[in-house]
């Protein structure tokens, strides 16, 4: 199936259009659909068949993938992203411009460069982490000094509180394509020396992860994840060719904080959408000394008065 498309200039031979008054400069709308043009195929050309689960093929001569490949992952018309490529003057919608966005894998910067060559306003855009209203961010906050995150079911870190910050890592010292639970979990030092039951816990999560994937099993993001974390992770390329898979649910986890000590906390998972979605993940201590040692871990969280 592929994405509706308005089409009010179609029919309309490249170039043509409003002649320009005489006197008048004319319109850069060229020289935006070249760059446009040339964005496109740079972001194309730089993804691997495997990024996205296709197979290379032994005649491949295209650098990245092919136009039509790029069009399938996004399910918009081959057509369209032809002439997106080429430079024609055409209308496309923002639904189209961020199936376009998804299928090539473009992160925050290049997401709203996209948006700017085309001319259109961004329905999702960047300023904040997407999907997070000001009034989730608020209750995340109040919940401190438990710690608490919003997470999506790919377990992309959408937001979080300080105190879960430093639960694990320095979460804001990491580059935001690397908040993801799965990644941390399996390629990060600090993280993984934090986690008690490190092997219980990386298997389980996988499996919960797998479950989710079912209903995205042809999403690029998703597949990029998979082969990002198959190439950086051998423990990842064991648990995941068992394929097992785990329903979600609540759990008492122990975490080892270098400058805390153990902490149990009780994990709770409170939809805020259809299930399974974006959810709010909160912490409670399971015992007194947890709990004033979360306090503790909010202090070192605490930002310095200068």
């Amino acid at each position: 199936m592929t994405v509706d498309v308005t089409m009010p200039q179609a029919a309309t031979p490249p170039g043509a259009g409003t002649a320009p008054r005489p006197g008048t400069a004319p319109r850069d709308d060229t020289a935006r659909r070249a760059e446009l043009a040339a964005f496109l195929r740079s972001r194309r050309e730089r993804i691997t068949p495997e990024q996205v689960g296709l197979p290379r093929g032994a005649r491949r001569r295209t650098p990245g993938l092919r136009r039509e490949e790029v069009a399938h992952l996004g399910a918009v018309g081959v057509t369209w992203y032809t002439w997106l490529e080429q430079a024609r003057d055409i209308h496309v919608s923002p639904q189209v411009l961020d199936a376009v966005a998804r299928a090539l894998l473009l992160d925050r910067a290049e997401r709203s460069h996209l948006f700017a060559l085309a001319g259109a306003v961004d329905p999702l855009p960047g300023t904040e982490c997407t999907g997070v209203p000001r009034e989730l961010r608020q209750i995340l906050e109040q919940l401190a000094p438990f710690p608490a995150v919003v997470q999506n079911s790919r377990f992309d870190i959408l937001a979080y509180n300080r105190t879960y910050g430093r639960l694990m890592c320095d979460l804001d010292a990491l580059p935001e394509e690397d908040r993801n639970c799965m990644w941390l979990a399996f390629t990060n030092a600090e993280w993984r020396a934090s986690v008690v039951d490190l092997d219980a816990t990386m298997r389980v999560m996988a499996a919960k992860f797998r479950a989710s994937m079912a209903e995205h099993v042809a999403e690029p993001p998703w597949k990029a994840l998979v082969a990002r974390l198959t190439e950086a992770s051998p423990e990842f390329r064991e648990i995941w060719a068992q394929h097992e898979v785990i329903r979600p649910m609540s759990s008492v986890k122990l975490f080892r904080h270098p400058r805390v000590g153990v902490l149990q906390l009780s994990a709770t998972s409170l939809w805020t959408g259809p299930n399974p979605g974006p959810k709010l993940l909160s912490y409670t201590p399971v015992d007194e000394t947890s709990r004033e040692r979360l306090v503790q871990l909010e202090e070192l969280a605490a930002p310095v008065a200068v």
